[in-house]
């Protein structure tokens, strides 16, 4: 799992129809400390995120675990919304 930031989402009209109806959102992988790292990454949301949000993000085959994307062409999905998190003692973030 990783932490990634909302930063927008993906429109496709056309798509494999397994694909149909998923919601595609725009990530932003974010370090420790909040602070953006890495590649945008589109991802299948499983749980209803919205842009600005914090999330976490599996990709690869554990992206395929979720009831959502089971047997499903996916590579990266957001299986939680980050409430906070803490490192080392002290909060990096808090929703």
């Amino acid at each position: 799992m990783q932490l990634a930031r909302v930063a927008g989402t993906v429109v496709a009209t056309k798509k494999e129809p397994t694909m149909e109806g998923l919601k595609l959102l725009v990530l932003t992988p974010v370090d420790a400390s909040g602070t953006d790292r890495g590649a945008p990454v589109v991802a299948v949301d499983a749980v209803g995120a919205g842009v600005g949000e914090m999330v976490l993000f599996a990709t690869g085959s554990s992206a395929r675990q979720t009831r959502t994307t089971e047997n499903r062409p996916c590579d990266a999905v957001i299986m939680a919304i980050v409430d906070s998190w803490e490192v080392g003692g002290t909060q990096q973030y808090k929703k």
